[in-house]
């Protein structure tokens, strides 16, 4: 089967291989030293580019930091956007239960990236604010599986779905960064069953 790339005119396949060259040389050097320690520089020097050819693709080490971002985050969308149509409290303790372990087995999976993430967010305005879009996009789709256990007559009729989703995702993401940056704090199991089991016995009937 041909690489889908390869069917691209030569000027656009080296574009593309350019602009992938630069963001691992990118993932390397953020690993390596860190968000604040990590220079253009550096980058542009590791990718054996030129600053002129660099520039075109990133503006900074931000801007290519959120493509990073981004494309880790989408690991995390697909756990988010599993099928939900549970029938009963139970399925849905099930699926949620799922949803979390995966979840914040991810997080550990890339943990030494997601400590760059969590630095990132400290210090740059643009990367806090992609957070926040990151953030948005997630209670939406847990507004999504609210809603539906509502219409199911599983959750609770009275609750907004958007507060309940923006009060469900910070717990998890706040445990989500004590799992990434203090490992041994707390077991991973116990967060899980703990975690579903006060989210689901708030919402459900």
């Amino acid at each position: 089967m041909t690489n889908s790339i390869d069917q691209l005119p030569a000027r656009q396949q080296q574009a593309l291989k350019t602009r992938s060259r630069l963001l691992k040389a990118g993932k390397e050097i953020f690993l390596e030293n860190g968000f604040q320690k990590a220079t253009i520089s550096q980058i542009i020097k590791k990718a054996k580019t030129g600053y002129g050819t660099a520039y075109v693709y990133f503006k900074n080490k931000d801007e290519l930091f959120i493509t990073l971002m981004e494309d880790l985050m989408n690991q995390f969308y697909e756990v988010a956007e599993m099928p939900f149509k549970p029938q009963t409290k139970d399925e849905a303790y099930e699926n949620i239960k799922k949803q979390v372990r995966l979840f914040l087995q991810l997080a550990l999976d890339e943990q030494d990236m997601m400590k760059v993430v969590k630095e990132a967010i400290g210090v740059s305005p643009e990367i806090d604010h992609k957070w926040y879009m990151i953030r948005e996009r997630f209670i939406e789709r847990i507004s999504v599986d609210i809603r539906y256990a509502q219409v199911q007559k599983l959750a609770k009729q009275h609750l907004d779905p958007s507060l309940t989703a923006r009060g469900w995702f910070y717990s998890n993401e706040m445990f989500m960064w004590e799992l990434v940056m203090n490992e041994d704090k707390y077991e991973m199991e116990d967060i899980i069953v703990n975690l579903t089991s006060m989210y689901t016995g708030g919402l459900y009937e």
